[in-house]
């Protein structure tokens, strides 16, 4: 069976949503166990002119089931909303995020790949198909956002690990 679009971006963002979800898990539980609240985590940053963890969290879910919403739109912009203020609303982004790209057929999915889809943002217009879209535009944004998320738990002492990060790989079974 050949390698397929849907292939190259489904599964990666289904694996990274579900990782993240189980991190806030340990970082909920974290909280508890050190007497911490949870807007101490969720507001924290790596460095002052970085978003906390909530808009990364926020981003992961723009970059993956929002990145296909916006090439089916044919346009995609940054979600300026407000993010969730508590772990329980960020499992409710993230598993929402995982319902919606569980529900994708695929060959609707493939449709997508030759879609014209422009990145808007104020005066910023950016022209791809598809596929370069979610693989050169999204995707990354998705991991940067996934992986900041990851690095801010662990500079408040989370104890996370790479295994955490990566979450359940596609094994041959």
């Amino acid at each position: 069976m050949p390698f397929s679009f849907y292939d190259a971006v489904v599964p990666n963002n289904l694996q990274i949503l579900a990782a993240i979800d189980a991190v806030l898990v340990k970082a909920a539980a974290f909280c508890a166990e050190h007497g911490r609240a949870e807007a101490d985590l969720i507001d924290a940053r790596l460095a002052p002119d970085m978003l906390p963890l909530g808009y990364q969290v926020k981003c992961c879910v723009s970059h993956s089931v929002g990145g296909i919403e916006g090439v089916k739109a044919g346009s995609f912009s940054p979600d300026m909303a407000a993010w969730p203020t508590d772990f329980a609303g960020l499992h409710a982004l993230l598993q929402g995020a995982i319902e919606a790209l569980n529900s994708i057929d695929r060959e609707a999915f493939e449709a997508l790949a030759d879609t014209d889809t422009q990145f808007a943002f104020g005066e910023t217009r950016m022209p791809f198909t598809g596929a370069n879209f979610l693989l050169s535009f999204s995707q990354p944004n998705f991991f940067f956002h996934a992986s900041t998320a990851y690095a801010i738990l662990r500079a408040q002492g989370v104890k996370l690990g790479k295994r955490d990060f990566l979450g359940r790989p596609r094994l041959k079974l």
